[in-house]
């Protein structure tokens, strides 16, 4: 089945690094494509103009296409971890030569915002108990990285 939506990122020249950049990062990852621009422009002839790549069974386009428009926080990319091991590994690998915020978000090196965030934040978050809920919002609330143990901790409170 053809994916019917598909995340369109606009780089300013450097959409191939960042295509190969999270190809390396996420399991199950492949560039599917990379096409380069013609000598009817706009960019220069023999540059990359765009690649298409698919990170863990979601497809993404990137495009090269100049200094315009930058990303910003209102939109990220929300990953589903299932371990504190996942939650860190992807943390350190995307966030180097970026920088780190709070309740879990990150901005890589091009700019782009992730939220790295375990499965069972969700679960206690939505947890009938609302006591047990607020504890492990305002739980995350203190964190940079989402520390699994530590929520687990403030859940378990009585």
């Amino acid at each position: 089945m053809t994916q019917k939506i598909t995340p369109f990122l606009w780089f300013d020249d450097n959409a191939e690094e960042a295509t190969n950049f999270y190809v390396s990062i996420f399991k199950n990852s492949e560039v599917l494509s990379v096409s380069r621009y013609g000598d009817a422009g706009p960019g220069e002839e023999g540059t990359v103009m765009t690649t298409s790549f698919r990170l863990d069974g979601q497809e993404f386009m990137a495009l090269n296409a100049g200094p315009m428009f930058k990303f910003t926080e209102a939109i990220s990319f929300f990953v589903d971890c299932e371990s504190q091991d996942e939650v860190d590994e992807l943390w350190e690998k995307l966030s180097e030569g970026g920088e780190t915020s709070e309740c879990g978000w990150l901005k890589d090196k091009f700019g782009l915002s992730w939220q790295i965030i375990p499965s069972v934040l969700g679960e206690m978050l939505h947890d009938e108990d609302r006591e047990k809920a607020n504890r492990v919002m305002q739980a995350m609330l203190q964190m940079t990285k989402i520390d699994i143990a530590k929520l687990k901790q403030a859940y378990d409170q009585e």
